[in-house]
């Protein structure tokens, strides 16, 4: 599983990275877990907010901080 964080690194992408990982965690999934920085990168995912969180190529919150219970249900498929 690819799990990426987009943002420019604020406080608020900084909380979301931080979320992903612990529940990367508590799930016990086998995760890579990106920070993407770039603005075109981020543009090329077609999100125009952040933070965004997209998970193998899929993009699941935009704009948001997701609490760590959402992104568990995202990688459990819950």
């Amino acid at each position: 599983m690819e799990i990426e964080v987009l943002g420019p690194g604020c406080a608020r992408c900084e909380a979301t990275k931080k979320n992903v990982e612990e529940a990367v965690s508590e799930a016990g999934a086998e995760a890579k877990i990106i920070k993407v920085t770039d603005a075109m990168e981020i543009a090329k995912h077609g999100v125009f907010g952040t933070p965004a969180v997209v998970i193998d190529g899929e993009v699941k919150s935009v704009g948001k901080v997701p609490t760590k219970d959402e992104i568990l249900g995202w990688i459990t498929g819950t």
